[in-house]
């Protein structure tokens, strides 16, 4: 990631700042505004096939969710700001959210049913920032796709391997669970979702 400007900004400024129909992602990391890097195809392909299923049993169980193609969500300190890779928001939460319609930015935790990051690249903005300030947020599930087994040992074992970390919200405190096989993904956002950690990696090749 390269920061692209060092003088220390507030959400909002940030927000003001952030270029009309950008093509290039950004988010704010304690005031300072960080361009993202450019997905490889691996990366896309994993969020594009996640996108598709999830959107399925959206749908087909007609889950009061919505997954949109852009979104910006406001820490709690105002001096970040995070674009998940997929994020599922409630529905009913939107009309409470004094800023969705013009920014497409959302504010308060319980709008959110389920952040997804793909990590392809520095693990520990996932595993340790983005974890602690969703918990804060309180975000109820937040799953970590590490098809490259990237993170740290104490974080998915050793030997390292590729591992899907899905964090559920109890008595406001993430607890997690390791998911590297075929065993079906337990996701309290879908209940019903019949996908393994195998499933998700093996869509990395199209």
């Amino acid at each position: 990631m390269i920061a692209t400007l060092t003088t220390p900004l507030s959400f909002d400024e940030f927000v003001d700042w952030y270029p009309e129909n950008a093509i290039d992602k950004y988010e704010l990391r304690n005031g300072a505004i960080v361009k993202m890097p450019l997905a490889t195809g691996e990366h896309s392909a994993i969020i594009g096939f996640l996108t598709i299923k999830l959107g399925i049993k959206i749908e087909r169980y007609e889950l009061p969710y919505a997954i949109p193609g852009d979104c910006l969500l406001k820490a709690i300190d105002d001096k970040s700001g995070y674009q998940p890779d997929i994020i599922v928001l409630n529905k009913a939460q939107l009309a409470s959210e004094p800023r969705w319609q013009k920014k497409s930015v959302i504010t308060k935790g319980d709008s959110v049913r389920l952040a997804i990051e793909v990590v392809s690249t520095k693990w520990q903005d996932d595993y340790l920032r983005k974890v602690g300030e969703y918990e804060l947020m309180g975000i109820p599930e937040y799953w970590i796709v590490d098809y490259l087994g990237l993170g740290g040992r104490r974080l998915i074992g050793n030997p390292k391997q590729p591992t899907l970390s899905v964090y559920q919200l109890v008595d406001g405190e993430y607890q997690v669970t390791l998911f590297t096989g075929n065993e079906r993904i337990e996701s309290l956002a879908f209940p019903e979702l019949q996908l393994s950690a195998a499933d998700i990696f093996a869509a990395k090749t199209i």
